[in-house]
């Protein structure tokens, strides 16, 4: 993939830098957004993309809006992503997540990650061996695993949506969830346990499997929860990644 390639595509928006590296043990690719309030920073994403072309869009995409949500967090950091195209069940080995560090550290501290869709806390630790760029590894209220923090935030907003929209609380609340893994099934439990009827749907069985066993929810297919008859639709990556 060509630099021309990468600026005419329809969700470039002057990213600062995008970069692709197709080795024999790696294919990725890193897209710093925007760095004018700081380092770029954003998660690094595991998944089988179809292609290239669709991993692009995806990263241009992500780290855009990272750029976004440091901005209005009053954060000094800019915006930026990785993504790796790779099944995280089966693909995944500790010399992959080597060469993504060196990668990352090739960027020379533009562009910091921390874990994400399709990648955990040991994943990251394991690319800190080949470069300091990287985040959320300690285990203390800046660090581990931040997928019940993020649901805490989807769950308040959703509540809050709820009051403003319907001028109720949860109890009752039919909520449909595309995507059950780590962020959906935290999710899923808030709104469970405050009284909400909660309906999921996940190509994964093993996440569907679990969210049955631990939780009083309702299961459905992927395509049909979209069109579900709920007060809340939740779409977490697309039911894809985790």
């Amino acid at each position: 993939m060509n630099q021309f390639e990468i600026e005419s595509h329809p969700d470039f928006d002057n990213h600062e830098q995008v970069v692709v590296r197709e080795t024999a043990g790696l294919t990725a690719i890193i897209a710093v957004h925007n760095t004018r309030l700081g380092p770029a920073v954003g998660g690094c994403r595991m998944f089988p993309y179809p292609g290239l072309e669709d991993a692009l869009t995806d990263v241009l995409r992500l780290s855009r809006g990272m750029t976004y949500k440091s901005a209005l967090a009053g954060l000094p950091l800019g915006g930026g992503k990785s993504v790796i195209v790779c099944h995280p069940k089966t693909g995944k080995t500790r010399e992959l997540l080597l060469e993504m560090g060196e990668f990352i550290d090739s960027l020379d501290g533009r562009y910091v990650t921390a874990e994400d869709s399709g990648t955990s806390v040991a994943d990251i630790a394991v690319m800190g061996e080949r470069t300091r760029h990287v985040s959320g590894i300690a285990n203390d209220r800046f660090g581990g695993d931040p997928s019940p923090v993020t649901a805490q935030g989807v769950f308040i907003g959703i509540r809050e949506a709820v009051a403003y929209r319907c001028q109720s609380d949860l109890r009752d609340i039919r909520v449909a969830i595309q995507g059950v893994g780590n962020v959906g099934y935290h999710l899923a439990r808030l709104l469970v346990d405050a009284g909400a009827r909660v309906t999921v749907a996940d190509i994964s069985e093993e996440n569907l499997q679990r969210a049955r066993q631990d939780l009083d929810v309702d299961v459905m297919d992927v395509q049909g929860v979209l069109e579900a008859e709920v007060d809340v639709l939740a779409p977490l990556c697309d039911g894809r990644c985790h």
